[in-house]
């Protein structure tokens, strides 16, 4: 009968708590929702390419290859400026008789799509070629009955040059999530620790002994920002720096403008890991929030390609802060842009961490006795 009071007693108390009642039951169907929009998407990627001086039948077997989309230059500059724009993936150009391709290779799996796509056209225009030859041929033979036919010399088969902008041919798909890897685990280790600290202040009586003084909310947000940002500066540069080093990532562009763009991200995790704490009553509940705020940010940073759903699915992406430096870590590692050519990704970056703290400086009003 114990064991049953006991029972009865915990069940009314999470029944009172609708916050974690929503979380276990709603938080997994959202998430399964997610899964289902993103996983049942297209998983044949969208490929651009550049063409130079192909042969017409060439051109058009690619062309007309589904999820590829082919664009005509007149120079091997202009193609490959399109290429480091990003505007590409890959370049095939035909010079005499051989064929060189580039790649952007900042995604293996374009990479592998567009040798797939040349090879099946190269196969394609030669059994076209054939047939044609052939039925000259038998034409050729039918209006010289018994001459042996005239064939003509057999041409080289033309060689294939690969070249890769960004790595080699065995480069892959980890390569392509990396910069957002790195960015997801410091997003999340600061987030977790932000938040858990936090809380242990409120919870212990410290933050409302500091909220009866005469200090400042945003004093007190900005000295928790600084303490933890420090922290938050060490552990981005260890995270930075052991995986270019010990996993030997090829940076094609500066390793510090990288360590700054995920110390800003830090920042950014930071001020969110201060701003839910504040509606968590207890460490159980901040870990409910783990799932609503963190997978997210998984799905829509790009790890799976966000080219390869619907519209409206990727435009959430916009609002997660992991893509921003995702899009920028990637810029500086694979094709080596400088810092200042990513105004966009820093500045929505930083546009969300000013409201972020704002918000946590008017979030403090809740907890001030005055």
């Amino acid at each position: 009968m114990r064991t049953i009071a006991i029972m009865k007693r915990v069940l009314k108390e999470l029944l009172r708590d609708k916050r974690t009642l929503a979380l276990m039951f709603f938080a997994p169907i959202l998430i399964l929702l997610l899964m289902s929009f993103i996983f049942n998407s297209n998983a044949t990627p969208n490929v651009d390419i550049a063409t130079i001086n192909l042969p017409n039948a060439l051109y058009d077997n690619i062309n007309n290859t589904k999820h590829v989309d082919t664009y005509k230059y007149s120079t091997k500059k202009a193609a490959k400026e399109s290429l480091n724009n990003g505007k590409v993936d890959a370049i095939i150009q035909k010079k005499d008789n051989n064929y060189d391709l580039t790649y952007a290779n900042t995604d293996s799996t374009k990479t592998t799509a567009v040798k797939a796509v040349f090879n099946a056209s190269m196969t394609k225009t030669n059994v076209s070629t054939m047939k044609k030859q052939l039925i000259i041929t038998t034409t050729a033979l039918a209006k010289l009955t018994g001459q042996p036919a005239s064939t003509s010399a057999k041409s080289a088969a033309p060689k294939i040059n690969n070249h890769y902008v960004y790595g080699n041919k065995d480069t892959g798909f980890f390569d392509k999530i990396l910069p957002i890897l790195m960015g997801f685990f410091v997003f999340f280790f600061v987030f977790l620790i932000s938040g858990m600290a936090l809380l242990k202040e409120r919870t212990s009586g410290t933050l409302d002994r500091l909220l009866a003084t005469p200090v400042k909310r945003s004093e007190i947000v900005f000295g928790y920002m600084l303490s933890y940002g420090i922290l938050a500066i060490i552990q981005t540069i260890l995270i930075v720096l052991v995986t270019v080093w010990l996993l030997g990532v090829e940076i094609k562009g500066n390793i510090i403008s990288v360590i700054v763009i995920n110390l800003i991200l830090a920042l950014v995790a930071l001020a969110f890991g201060i701003l839910l704490s504040t509606f968590a009553k207890s460490e159980f509940q901040m870990m409910q929030f783990i799932p609503i705020v963190v997978i997210p940010q998984v799905f829509f940073s790009g790890i799976i390609p966000l080219d390869s759903m619907a519209q409206w699915v990727s435009d959430i992406s916009y609002i997660i802060p992991i893509k921003y430096s995702g899009d920028a870590v990637a810029d500086i590692m694979m094709r080596g842009s400088s810092i200042w050519s990513l105004g966009l990704d820093i500045s929505v970056l930083l546009g969300i961490l000013v409201v972020l703290t704002w918000l946590n400086i008017v979030g403090l009003k809740r907890y001030r006795k005055v």
